[in-house]
């Protein structure tokens, strides 16, 4: 992009009635029109213009979305400084809600950008013991959408902190990790898995995230194994299940028997995921095999002889379709 471009900023800010409008509306409007008088080059510099002297939040969240929409360089330090504070948003913003609402946005289009440059001021909020939570939830899915191994160790290390009390934050942090699929992170994703009685126990949805989280990252040892194994006897059904999605895509020769163990559990949801795990790992096969085995509880057989009628249909209709 061209350098000291002679754009009429300040004219352009009286015009549309930037700074403090009554009617948020009607310079939306005026804004819309300027895309017929300026290329998408100079226009992303005039919304950066507007973004950090407009005092209505409506504005501010359709700047937002222009911003958003064209992803340029010119705009990060601006929106790095809005969620950080330092280009004094809240001054502007005086409602609490609204000024979040903002600044979730921000991380958003932060995110989008995929720019590196945008992951420390994103740790710095989701470090901060005074920041809105949502705020929080908001930069770790950032921080994973980047991908940035240089989140990896903070991201650990607030999985570690005690002092972080928000769970919902914890699992935020978890999911981070598994999408930016770091082998460093295993180990403090097992240790969730292998926590004993007490606050972790009454947050299932944090196991739940750790094993979507090791489902991504590819592993090996006997630790990871044997928490997988400790998480086919959780009491929660979906902790169970995820467990054995990460067993089945483990390529460990344990994990057959185990799975087929699961074709007791007393939940059949748990029962019809761990079929169709059986046959993503070996095939038909093992449909037939429990359908005939007398061993085999009816919760599974039923499943296997859906899930073989399914089949079926399917090759029907792709039959039809060659035929047509």
């Amino acid at each position: 992009m061209e350098e000291n471009i002679n754009i009429p900023f300040e004219k352009l800010a009286q015009e549309c009635n930037i700074i403090n409008p009554e009617h948020p509306k009607e310079v939306i409007d005026k804004i819309i029109a300027l895309s017929s008088d300026y290329p998408s080059e100079y226009l992303v510099l005039i919304y950066n213009y507007f973004f950090e002297h407009s005092n209505s939040y409506e504005v501010l969240m359709f700047l937002l979305q222009k911003i958003d929409k064209y992803k340029d360089k010119s705009s990060r330090g601006i929106l790095i400084d809005s969620l950080v504070m330092k280009g004094k948003l809240s001054q502007r913003i005086s409602d609490t809600d609204n000024l979040t609402r903002i600044r979730v946005n921000i991380t958003k289009a932060l995110a989008n950008t995929k720019d590196s440059q945008a992951v420390y001021p994103l740790l710095y909020c989701l470090n901060s013991k005074e920041e809105n939570y949502k705020v929080k939830l908001s930069c770790a899915e950032a921080l994973g959408k980047i991908g940035d191994r240089y989140a990896v160790l903070p991201l650990m290390n607030l999985l570690e902190d005690e002092s972080e009390s928000s769970v919902y934050v914890k699992e935020s942090a978890v999911s981070a990790l598994g999408m930016i699929g770091d082998e460093k992170a295993v180990d403090s994703l097992v240790s969730i898995l292998e926590s004993k009685k007490g606050f972790l126990d009454k947050f299932t949805f944090l196991k739940e995230r750790a094993l979507e989280a090791l489902n991504k990252i590819s592993f090996k040892g006997d630790r990871v194994f044997n928490a997988l194994v400790k998480s086919l006897r959780d009491e929660s059904p979906q902790v169970r299940i995820n467990a054995i999605e990460v067993l089945m895509n483990s390529e460990d020769e344990r994990a057959i028997d185990l799975i087929k163990g699961m074709l007791a559990d007393p939940n059949r949801e748990v029962v019809q995921n761990a079929v169709i795990a059986l046959f993503n790992i070996l095939g038909n096969g093992i449909l037939s095999e429990i359908i005939n085995d007398d061993k085999s509880p009816s919760i599974a057989k039923n499943e296997a002889l859906k899930l073989q009628d399914d089949l079926r249909e399917e090759e029907i209709e792709e039959a039809k379709e060659k035929d047509e």
